[in-house]
């Protein structure tokens, strides 16, 4: 089982994250106020961000290391990241967006493999019929699908979500969020996601951390966090009381 380490510090204007972290295969779950640094602790994991200090690694495989200066390009880092605005290219049609991560670097596939691997996992998130559209022509909640799938195709050595649910509506996130937890459980590989719901937290068995004004304020297992969560914010996400 993969373990992995993220010890990031980033300064964006007046904004400080500093925070420390590790874990394995089991899903880690980010929550906190707006503000907090929970988008700009995925994005320094990604290596979307300049960092004052880091040090990640997956397994025996450094990423980011500012002692001895290693930084491997986001492009190499065989992470997969879903932010909150897709980063989709609005030029391609989702089948090639889905594709695309598989024509690059040691990723790089044959064309027929391609479309068939991106063409699976599309039908596994019942996006299939969408396949030539362009995603300018989707809707948020369809966007947001085609996004998970070219994260998921690469199946990255660690996969990071930044609210992979928040656009879907209530039947569509109950869907998504069992096929998400099922694909974690069989994926073997760390993951982390940034949400608001806590309904996420149990379907994907995650642990929890929650971070406020950059610093981490409490983690732990959700039954932890209920039985003496740090302050109201906590009190509230996690039901307690």
């Amino acid at each position: 089982m993969a373990r992995w380490q993220a010890d990031v510090q980033t300064r964006l204007g007046s904004f400080e994250l500093d925070v420390s972290l590790e874990g394995d295969a089991q899903p880690l779950a980010v929550a906190g106020p707006n503000g907090s640094g929970k988008t700009t602790l995925l994005r320094a994991i990604a290596g979307a961000v300049p960092v004052a200090r880091a040090h990640v690694t997956i397994g025996k495989t450094v990423l980011e290391s500012t002692e001895p200066g290693i930084h491997v390009p986001i492009e190499r880092r065989r992470v997969g990241y879903v932010p909150q605005g897709y980063g989709l290219f609005p030029h391609l049609t989702v089948l090639e967006n889905v594709e695309f991560g598989l024509t690059t670097g040691s990723d790089r596939s044959p064309a027929e493999t391609r479309r068939t691997r991106a063409l699976g996992m599309l039908t596994e998130l019942d996006c299939q019929p969408l396949a030539n559209r362009r995603v300018d022509r989707l809707s948020g909640g369809e966007q947001q699908r085609v996004a998970l799938a070219r994260a998921l195709v690469l199946e990255p050595d660690l996969l990071l979500l930044d609210e992979p649910l928040a656009a879907l509506d209530a039947t569509r996130r109950r869907a998504v969020r069992h096929f998400l937890a099922e694909r974690l459980r069989t994926f073997g590989r760390p993951s982390i996601i940034v949400t608001h719901d806590v309904r996420d937290v149990v379907a994907l068995n995650a642990n929890i951390v929650v971070l406020d004004e950059g610093r981490v304020v409490q983690q732990g297992s959700l039954a932890s966090l209920q039985q003496a969560p740090a302050n109201d914010f906590i009190a509230e996400f996690v039901g307690a009381g």
